[in-house]
Order: structure tokens, then sequence, then C-alpha cells
């Protein structure tokens, strides 16, 4: 639900592209909440919670969202931010890991960023959890029964808990081989040169 996690995600694909070892580069994806206690409001309006919680006005919060959409379009990535849904993203995490388990956590993280902040679709609701999981390969009803039960929340608490642990504090946050750390949506170049310093630093022990 954060912007600039899907910013950063294209950032950070734009360097692995350009990384020549990239076939041997892991990607994982952990939970984190932002706001864990956000109720889903799919009638809200999102500049209208924008402006509540930065405890500024609809004009400012309206000015946010269309430079945070500047900077996605810089990544040919196109924000709706203005329809996007209110939505508690706990479930959207379980469903996360029920992909992860299958090895489309990649793919999962891809289709649920580009129906929240592109297709402004309630990324809470279990019946489009479970249209997006079918968009890339998913079991219907596989997941339809992991939405109803309780399963992966121990998976997403425990991601929580280590990002606490670390000190992570905000999104996006990229751990490279658990030895650099990188806060935010950097440019490209930030991430290919982390890249490429960790692989020389391999190289060399």
């Amino acid at each position: 639900m954060c912007p600039f996690c899907y910013i950063g995600k294209r950032k950070f694909e734009l360097a692995l592209q350009n990384f020549p070892h990239k076939s041997v580069v892991e990607v994982e994806w952990k939970s984190f909440q932002l706001n864990p206690d956000l109720a889903t409001d799919p009638n809200k309006k999102t500049l209208d919670y924008l402006a509540e919680i930065k405890g500024c006005s609809l004009e400012h919060a309206k000015s946010m969202s269309d430079n945070v959409s500047k900077i996605a379009k810089s990544v040919d990535l196109h924000y709706d931010l203005e329809n996007a849904v209110v939505a508690n993203s706990f479930d959207a995490h379980r469903f996360l890991h029920l992909a992860k388990y299958h090895g489309l956590q990649n793919a999962a993280e891809e289709r649920l960023f580009a129906a929240y902040f592109t297709e402004a679709k309630n990324t809470a609701d279990h019946e489009t959890l479970i249209q997006l999981g079918v968009d890339i390969g998913m079991n219907a009803e596989e997941t339809r029964e992991m939405l109803t039960s309780s399963d992966f929340s121990m998976d997403v608490n425990r991601d929580i808990q280590e990002a606490v642990e670390i000190g992570i504090k905000g999104v996006p946050f990229f751990v490279l081989d658990r030895k650099f750390a990188i806060s935010g949506a950097q440019e490209s170049s930030v991430f290919l040169n982390a890249l490429n310093e960790l692989w020389n630093e391999k190289e060399s022990a």
C-alpha cells in the first residue's frame, strides 16, 4: 500500500537488468504493515484518509498524491491514487505467503501493486484476492480456503517482528544478502552499485 514500494520495485528491477550476475539473485518479499489497525473502508476517499493521517488539508493531500504519481510515471507506472481503496493489508500479505509457497511470490506482488495503485481494486476483499491469484496461475479454491482460515498469519507476524528487530520503521527497505541495507525508493544506480560491491566482495573473499 506504500506507493514508494512499487516505485522502489521498478527501480530495483532496472538495476537488476543491468547486473551481470542477475541469474543468481533471488528476491524474497517480506511482510510489513505501516498501519496494522487500519479498517478497510471502500467508501472512504483516499485523499480524505491521507489528509487525516498527515494532519493536512485536502488540497495539500492532493498535491502530495500528484507528486507521487509524477514520480511513478518516471518509471512507467500510472497511479490512480485518488480512487485507491482504503484497505487493511493483512490478508493480502497472507495471500503473498501462499503465492510464495507456490513459487509465485514476485508475480503476486506485482499483481497486487497493479491492482491497488493503477486499478483501484479493494485488495482486502477476498474475492478480489482470489481473482488476482487466478490471474497469475494460483488455484481459486485453495486461495479461498486459505483466506477463510488463519493460515500464514504467523508467517506475516514473523516477518513484521523480524523488521522490528533489525530496526525497520518504514518501507521500502531492501536488505542484500543480510549485509547491505538500502532505505527508500533510491535511484537504480544505488541498487546496482550495491549489487556490484556485494558481488566483488564475495569474489575476493
